[in-house]
């Protein structure tokens, strides 16, 4: 699985409802970075990386830092849930489990997959009709994924219409919109190939409910 760039040069912040990847999925929920984070879990920030790499810890967005690196940021309440959780102690002491330690032997890191589907939740809850659901599917694919999974190009040229731009929080400048549009797409065959299908399902619906126009199109 593909990993991202990441710094221990992470921030506290605090973000009010969007989809710019900023960490806030509500008003005023609170986003921290890693060393807070491992702060509230009483953890090493080593300790609370790795528990983030399996997929343990779930990002709620992410900035770019001035260094163009990914600092990934956690809702606090979460943290702190999750500490208080008599079943996740053995994960903040001790020695990691083998079959974890496996995982991470193989380079495994669910951030930017675990994001990207918390993303697409968020998206969907605030889509506005069938066609907006798909355009918030096809917001997570590449164009030619896109083209497998919806045939008739009028469809895709009525999609393109909902589609989210991927978000811009950090630093300025094409490298960092680079980073942003990387984060922002399936990288994994079997991630593709399940938001291929729901994006064949969700384009089905919304044609039935209404019909992409047909008009011209363009070269």
């Amino acid at each position: 699985m593909s990993a991202s760039r990441t710094t221990a040069h992470d921030a506290t912040t605090t973000r009010e409802p969007g989809l710019d990847g900023g960490g806030g999925d509500g008003q005023g929920e609170r986003a921290v970075g890693t060393t807070e984070g491992a702060a509230l879990l009483g953890v090493p920030k080593a300790r609370f990386t790795r528990l983030a790499r399996l997929g343990l810890l779930v990002p709620a967005g992410f900035r770019v830092n001035r260094y163009r690196a990914v600092v990934w940021l956690y809702q606090a309440e979460e943290l702190r849930l999750f500490a208080s959780d008599d079943g996740n102690a053995s994960l903040l002491t001790g020695r990691t489990p083998g079959n974890l330690r496996g995982l991470l032997d193989t380079g495994v890191d669910l951030r930017p997959r675990n994001w990207r589907s918390r993303r697409l939740g968020l998206m969907l809850r605030r889509a506005d009709g069938p066609w907006a659901r798909a355009g918030a599917v096809a917001s997570l694919l590449r164009p030619p994924h896109v083209a497998e999974a919806v045939g008739d190009p009028h469809d895709r040229r009525h999609l393109d219409r909902f589609r989210r731009p991927p978000p811009t929080h950090g630093a300025p400048g094409p490298p960092a919109a680079g980073l942003a549009e990387g984060l922002m797409t399936a990288q994994d065959p079997d991630e593709v190939a399940w938001l291929q299908a729901d994006l064949t399902r969700l384009t089905e619906e919304a044609r039935a409910h209404r019909p992409a126009p047909r008009g011209p199109l363009g070269r």
